[in-house]
């Protein structure tokens, strides 16, 4: 029988799972411990459907493929290859396999639509990240989501959960179509948090106007998105894509500015 030291210099040198934060049809998504450190593991095993595990390690290989291409880029998470923590049994004892295993690093933030307090400066600094973000070749492709956006302790933004993420060596039509439908995303946010007195009045001036909706983005609206909704919500039982901030609020406060990073592009 293992004295408390063996395990707990086991757990420091392998690592543990500290809790399960999601679980659905595509797979599990756990937070692992090692040390001080912790990390975000992506389990794409499937679920009970036939299928459900080909397009779980399809969403997986999109989530890598654009990590590793915004390497080195603040405020996204960092992709990590330790084969420790890939190996690590899940909660339930499932031994997952090398193809099925995206480990990343972890960002202590809330979700937009959880915060209570935001920076005067913070639609601002999210337009540059996701400028940034697009200067590296990378497309998120489902900033429509709150949840995806996170405020960080110091309140800076923080972009998270690109599955659905595209990697683009051109500048091309789509990139540029998949550029515009980030930014009008984040406007569309923008203006809904600042509008109606619920913001700076600066910073509603404008919001959401520019960006009309593309070609492509509209075509997905009326052919992919209805396909996609049953396959997500009607075989693979995943809701959380519709998590946001009622519009009865409560809104977050308004703090003093961060102010613009160095080097970032402007929007």
């Amino acid at each position: 029988r293992e004295t408390w030291r063996a395990v707990r210099y086991r757990t420091m040198q392998v690592g543990r799972i500290r809790d399960e934060l999601k679980r659905d049809g595509l797979g599990v998504v756990e937070l692992l411990e090692r040390g001080s450190a912790r990390y975000v593991r992506r389990v794409a095993r499937g679920g009970r459907i036939p299928g459900s595990g080909v397009v779980a390690r399809v969403l997986l290989r999109r989530e890598a493929r654009a990590l590793a291409a915004l390497s080195g880029l603040d405020f996204v998470p960092e992709l990590v290859r330790e084969p420790e923590l890939e190996r690590l049994p899940c909660g339930d004892g499932y031994g997952p396999r090398g193809r099925e295993v995206l480990v990343r690093s972890f960002l202590d933030g809330v979700p937009l639509h959880r915060a209570e307090v935001l920076p005067e400066d913070y639609f601002d600094l999210l337009d540059e990240l996701v400028l940034e973000m697009h200067e590296s070749g990378v497309c998120h492709n489902d900033l429509h989501k709150e949840q995806n956006i996170l405020v960080l302790p110091s309140g800076a933004p923080a972009l998270i959960d690109f599955q659905l993420a595209s990697v683009h060596r051109g500048r091309g039509r789509l990139y540029r179509s998949r550029v515009h439908d980030d930014l009008r995303h984040v406007q569309k946010h923008r203006r809904r948090y600042t509008r109606d007195g619920r913001g700076p009045a600066e910073q509603a001036e404008g919001a959401g106007h520019g960006f009309p909706r593309t070609r492509t983005s509209a075509l997905w609206k009326r052919l992919g998105k209805p396909v996609y909704l049953w396959i997500t919500r009607g075989l693979l039982r995943t809701r959380d894509g519709e998590e946001r901030r009622p519009s009865s609020g409560p809104w977050p406060t308004w703090g003093p500015p961060l102010g613009r990073r160095d080097g970032a592009p402007r929007p």
